[in-house]
This record gives structure tokens, sequence and C-alpha cells, in this order.
């Protein structure tokens, strides 16, 4: 295929892109560089006017000071196991229902449907007093299960995976059900298995939203063993002092293990949220 030749608006048009693109870069890198570069000066450097971007002598004990100051490797165990909890059970239960919405036709389908879409219209911290309730009547304040149990399901994963469910062929679907596969075998072995993209993208952001969660942990944790990191990095802004390097330091100990995890699965992630939109 021959190449097309640059003519001075096209090349106008590549320069403008470029740098569009790198602003768009900037501006959302600056932030985690911004909190990389506080995390090393000392307090008096992170408050001086005007502002100081590099310090002056690179505090690398700020970082050795956060595990001074809060339970790091119990927050991390508690981060981790809620994050996993949550999106395994979202995964599972909420592909489940997916499938159903998609695959299976019962009167109501589509009422129940836009029934649960309802739920992306009321604020989440609606749920808050209820939640506190229900897990206060269980006895599951400072625990595991209290936080991890409200959070897995939920109505944006269905309706996630049910765009990616319609979206796929009926062909494979269909020849299993005339060799005698009944829908739930037809959703493990055939469905799941196509539908892996989309999976990848839920479970990605369900890690992150979990991750990153911070109201509701502070609601049903009170003791910082029991705390993610989170509400843990929260105890730390006081109200009338905060050492800003300190608690930049361990929000960049929080937030490395996401941004890895978020490199390294993002082909993934873009594929499954663009082919998710596809089809209505």
């Amino acid at each position: 295929m021959p190449d097309i030749p640059a003519t001075p608006s096209r090349r106008l048009r590549l320069i403008a892109t470029h740098a569009a693109l790198a602003t768009g870069a900037v501006v959302m890198v600056g932030p985690f560089v911004w909190q990389l570069l506080t995390s090393l000066k000392t307090f008096s450097e992170t408050t001086r006017v005007p502002l100081t971007f590099l310090p002056h002598r690179w505090q690398w004990s700020n970082y050795s000071q956060i595990f001074d100051l809060l339970p790091i490797g119990p927050m991390f165990r508690t981060t981790i196991l809620m994050t996993a909890g949550r999106t395994i059970a979202q995964l599972v239960f909420c592909s489940l229902a997916a499938y159903a919405f998609a695959r299976i036709q019962f009167r109501g389908n589509n009422l129940l449907f836009g029934l649960f879409l309802s739920v992306l219209m009321v604020p989440g911290q609606l749920f808050l007093i209820p939640q506190y309730v229900i897990v206060q009547d269980l006895g599951w304040l400072n625990s595991l299960p209290g936080l991890t149990v409200p959070g897995m399901f939920s109505a944006f994963g269905t309706f996630l995976l049910r765009q990616f469910f319609l979206a796929l062929p009926r062909d494979m679907e269909e020849a299993a059900r005339l060799d005698g596969a009944n829908p739930l075998q037809v959703y493990w072995h055939i469905a799941l298995p196509l539908a892996r993209p989309g999976l990848l993208a839920l479970a990605i952001l369900t890690a992150l939203w979990s991750w990153n969660d911070l109201m509701y942990p502070l609601v049903i944790t009170t003791d910082p063993a029991k705390m993610p990191l989170s509400a843990g990095l929260a105890t730390l802004q006081g109200e009338h002092f905060t050492d800003y390097s300190i608690l930049m330091a361990g929000s960049a100990l929080a937030t490395a293990p996401m941004i890895v995890a978020f490199i390294l699965l993002q082909r993934h992630f873009i594929q499954g949220i663009a082919f998710t939109g596809s089809k209505g």
C-alpha cells in the first residue's frame, strides 16, 4: 500500500493531535509525580510558599516512618483480602445475573433489569446507614466479612457483562444446547471463556474501586489493625496538623500495587471496555 503524502495540513493535524495527547499525559501523570516528590520532602518544604518542586534533601526516612505510625502489614493484608473477595464474588454473581438477563428469556426480564439499573442512579452514601445497621446486627463491625460482603455484587458489573454477553455470537451456544447442554453448562463452558475480556475489565474496575474505597471502611472500622489502607491513611490527616510528607509516602505505597496491575493489564482492560460498548 503506497504511503499517503504528508501534506502541510495533515502534518499540522498530526502535530496538534500529538500536542493534545502530550498535554493530557502530563496532566494525568503530574499528580503522581508531585505525590512522589512530596513524599521525599521535609514538612517545612511541603508548606513553604512559594512551593518548592524538588526537595533540598531526599527524605527516604519518610517511608520508614509510615511503618512506625500505622500497622501497614495488617492493613495491606486486609486490603488485599477485601479486594480479592469483592472481585472474585462480583465476577461470579454479576456474570450469572448478566448471562440470565442476556440469554434467558423470562417474563419481566426487561423490567427487572431496569430495576437493577435504577440502583445506579442512587448515591452510594444513602446506603451507608442501612449497611451499617445490618453489619452491626450481624456482629461484623471491625471484621473482614463486614468489609467484603456488601461489595460482592454490583448493578454496574451486571450491566457491563450483560452488554458483553449480548455482543457474543449465539452459534456455539446453540450448538451446545443441541448436544444436550443445560443453561448452566452453556454459561460455564461456552459463555465465560468467550467473555474473558469483559471479565478482566470488570475485575480491574472492581479491584480499583475496592482498593480505593474509603467512606464505607471508615464507617464500620475503628480498630487500625482491622482497617484497609485507604481508611488507615485517612487517620494521618489531623484536625489541626497534617504531616503531608508522611501522608504522601503512605499514599505512594498504597497506590503502587494498583498502578502496576493496571499497567500490566491495560490492554485487556481497554479491549473489554471497547467490546462491551459495541452492542446495546
